[in-house]
């Protein structure tokens, strides 16, 4: 996928190498200035946008919560309107009646009981009918309030009440005619209405009517049929469970084809009555903004929506704003940077003409570029760099000489190894002739240690080779010591192939010796040393321990800071007290070993020393687990 974009720009590398510094610098800072004003741009752009929308959705959800306020605030004055009236027990009575009422109770009650809920209808102007139907053969209909129920029997909510049980039910009828005069057609018959309805039951559980309280949705849901943007750009919508929308045709956005094919109830989901939600989509090509909220007591969306075509022309407008402001600056940017460019690389052209001549070979030349500038800077290395040529030139003569020398001196060295060997065999024949067994071994431990020392082809060996190593330097010193030092190694097969640094164990195996040899009243005592290793957290611990004449804490502690000292030129208070207590050593040795044990393998590796006056003296050495025949670790 990235091969051809990765094609092309090695394409555009290679083209920009075929021309000059100063074109190179140009393009370099037209695409500087060019791809942060882009981005900055794009940046810029996409926050209006953002803040563009949110304040958008920030209006109409206010407009949403406004008409939830109102439907809120009708729905109570509506519930407050149905408990006064069925409050008056008058009423009730009324609607319980077993026998057919007196005329004068009738007037009585017309004028007390039905003025009362006509006068509380009337003190709520917004509420249009109150209506108390039942189906009571000896009550008198009394007009516009009690009305027989089976005028109403035939409306599709009639039996959905009934299955309610005397829970309300909020019904959004498209007529608003009257039960009595249905024949007479009225402008008022064509009013839609949110009717409030609830089952009347005296005592409890026994059916005796049923009440009606009738509000305009013109009053119900004041926003809706309002306008709510003098430019036109929003409309706010009530969509009900069947799908039907109630808005103001007068001040409708869209029209009523356009609204059928926006599908609008298609893309809501179910919310709670405290959360809004939002969507964005396209009619006839032109954006818009949805936001709405469902009331489940009425079961009703409450719809806003918003054209975001004004609002994607603001910023059309800002964006080509930008991008003029953004060509013309990078016209006036690229014209001051194409001369500036000219006057700086002025002194850098001379300095390459220069620079020419010297690689024809001619290094006395002297350089007219001067001064403290960048290019006076880099002709003042130049310069530097001419005279380092000259010196390496007659540096690499001499060196090339040394070699040679030293390669005569290596020769000389092997002839003088090989005759060294050649004698020393000599004389082991000659001790062997004169049965002197002990000089002999001598001489072979001698030979092989000069042979493992010399031979030095590699820095790794197997630990059983330094062991051998250590053991022909123990015999040796065996012929000093009258046999008083004894080595003993208690090593696995698979030990003995550890791999470790060449000559790391015998100046271990010589401090030992040096230091670890005493003497007491009853004689010379022997020194033994012995040689074991184990693994540690992933590594391999080499334990050196000898039973000689140990130290004290204090110097225990002073030869392990000397171990670990990294300036060999510099010597601590300690350190000159722990080398005037030693004359015969100064623990320089364990610390050469210390230190190429960190060089070749890390600073987690290393040797460190334990021991205890008079008893023993225990040197352990850290290295990576690695088994020559197989086995890293």
């Amino acid at each position: 996928m990235f091969k051809p974009f990765r094609a092309i720009f090695l394409q555009l590398v290679h083209r920009l190498e075929h021309y000059s510094l100063q074109q190179r610098l140009f393009f370099s800072y037209i695409i500087i200035i060019l791809i942060p004003s882009i981005i900055f741009s794009f940046i810029i752009f996409r926050q209006l946008n953002t803040s563009f929308t949110k304040d958008v959705m920030r209006k109409s959800e206010s407009s949403i919560e406004i008409e939830k306020t109102n439907i809120k605030n009708n729905m109570e004055t509506m519930e407050r309107a149905v408990q006064l009236a069925i409050s008056d027990r008058e009423v009730m009575y009324y609607l319980d009646r077993s026998s057919e009422p007196e005329t004068s109770d009738l007037i009585d009650f017309s004028n007390s009981t039905v003025n009362n809920i006509l006068r509380l209808q009337f003190n709520n102007p917004d509420i249009e009918h109150i209506r108390i139907f039942s189906d009571n053969p000896y009550i008198s209909e009394i007009w516009p309030v009690f009305l027989k129920e089976n005028r109403v029997q035939s409306e599709p909510w009639y039996e959905e009440l009934i299955r309610l049980d005397g829970a309300s039910l909020w019904q959004i009828s498209e007529r608003d005619k009257d039960p009595i005069h249905n024949l007479v057609l009225d402008e008022k018959e064509f009013r839609q209405k949110m009717s409030l309805l609830r089952e009347l039951e005296y005592p409890k559980g026994r059916h005796v009517g049923l009440i009606q309280v009738d509000m305009l949705l013109t009053s119900f849901f004041p926003s809706t049929y309002k306008v709510h943007d003098h430019n036109g750009q929003s409309q706010m919508l009530i969509l009900n469970e069947n799908g039907r929308l109630y808005y103001s045709a007068s001040s409708s956005m869209l029209s009523a084809d356009q609204l059928a094919d926006a599908r609008i109830g298609d893309k809501l989901h179910l919310t709670d009555d405290k959360t809004l939600a939002h969507f964005e989509m396209s009619l006839s090509g032109k954006p818009y903004l949805v936001v709405y909220a469902y009331i489940d007591s009425i079961k009703s969306y409450v719809v806003q929506l918003t054209s975001m075509e004004a609002v994607l022309s603001e910023l059309n407008k800002t964006r080509n704003t930008m991008l003029l402001v953004n060509v013309i600056l990078i016209a006036i940017l690229s014209v001051s940077t194409f001369f500036l460019n000219s006057l700086i690389l002025k002194k850098l052209r001379q300095l390459t003409l220069s620079m020419k001549k010297i690689r024809l070979g001619d290094f006395n030349i002297q350089l007219p570029v001067g001064g403290g500038s960048e290019v006076g800077e880099l002709t003042h290395h130049f310069r530097k760099m001419i005279n380092k040529i000259n010196e390496l030139i007659a540096d690499a003569v001499n060196k090339q000489a040394a070699t040679k020398e030293a390669e005569l001196k290596t020769l000389k060295n092997q002839i003088d190894s090989h005759f060294l060997y050649n004698t020393l065999e000599n004389i082991k024949m000659l001790a062997e002739v004169e049965n002197q067994q002990p000089i002999s071994d001598a001489l072979t431990s001698l030979g092989s240690m000069m042979r493992y020392n010399l031979r030095w082809s590699s820095e790794y060996v197997r630990l059983r080779e330094e062991l051998n190593h250590i053991r022909h330097y123990i015999a040796l010193m065996n012929l000093r010591f009258d046999q008083r030092i004894h080595f003993h190694a208690e090593l696995q097969e698979q030990e003995l192939d550890l791999e470790v640094l060449k000559m790391s164990l015998q100046p271990i195996i010589e401090n030992a010796v040096k230091h670890g040899l005493r003497s007491s009243a009853s004689g010379d005592a022997d020194l033994n040393i012995s040689l074991r290793t184990f693994p540690m957290n992933r590594t391999q611990v080499i334990l050196i321990e000898d039973d000689g004449r140990g130290m004290t804490p204090e110097k225990t502690e002073q030869l392990n800071h000397k171990i670990r000292s990294t300036e060999s030129g510099e010597q601590t208070a300690s350190e000159n007290v722990l080398a005037r207590s030693e004359k015969s050593g100064s623990g320089i040795g364990l610390r050469n070993v210390h230190q190429r044990l960190q060089l070749f393998y890390g600073y987690e590796y290393g040797l460190w020393v334990e021991s205890e006056d008079g008893k023993y003296t225990r040197v352990l050495m850290k290295v990576p687990y690695f088994n020559v025949n197989g086995g890293v670790s």
